[in-house]
């Protein structure tokens, strides 16, 4: 087990009880639409930046909610473990498995940042720059299409009640 693995292992049921709104996560970032309707490539980039897409949206809402803090650092705990053992399955070494995780959390600290100020914005100009930026496309595919996604996404956490979203019961 990684350094990293034993600093960010589950403590109690911190993360157990977290684990249905993480398969939530990644079930939300498969469904077809973002592939077939919206032009995401349906690679592990592709994957990758929809999951990202996605975790970001939701820590977006827990983190205007002050009671989902700490949950919303657990679940980014999930993240970091979840995206620990896809790096080992995928033959990366132990040695460069944490500088992979630094990397793919930079990622995700840039996307929360860019969909942040995207999403504050009434039209969806500068949401569109943000999937143009973070969302790996097929060629010729148009970013409004994941951006119009993403809006209705975020509107339906916006309305999705705090204990609801812990337990991953998002209504799509």
């Amino acid at each position: 087990m990684s350094l990293l693995s034993r600093l960010l292992r589950p403590r109690g049921d911190d993360h157990a009880a977290l684990r249905p709104l993480w398969h939530r996560v990644v079930e939300i970032a498969r469904e077809k639409a973002w592939y077939a309707d919206g032009g995401a490539a349906d690679t592990v980039a592709g994957r990758f930046d929809i999951i990202t897409l996605v975790l970001a949206l939701i820590l977006l809402r827990m983190e205007r909610d002050t009671a989902l803090i700490p949950p919303s650092v657990r679940l980014t705990e999930l993240f970091v473990t979840d995206m620990d053992g896809q790096l080992r399955q995928s033959g990366v070494g132990d040695l460069m498995v944490g500088k992979h995780i630094g990397k793919l959390m930079g990622v995700l600290g840039g996307r929360l940042g860019a969909f942040r100020e995207a999403l504050a914005e009434p039209d969806d100009a500068t949401l569109v720059g943000a999937v143009t930026r973070n969302v790996t496309l097929l060629p010729g595919a148009d970013p409004t299409a994941v951006a119009s996604l993403a809006r209705i996404l975020a509107q339906q956490l916006d309305a999705t009640p705090a204990e609801a979203l812990l337990a991953g019961s998002i209504d799509r």
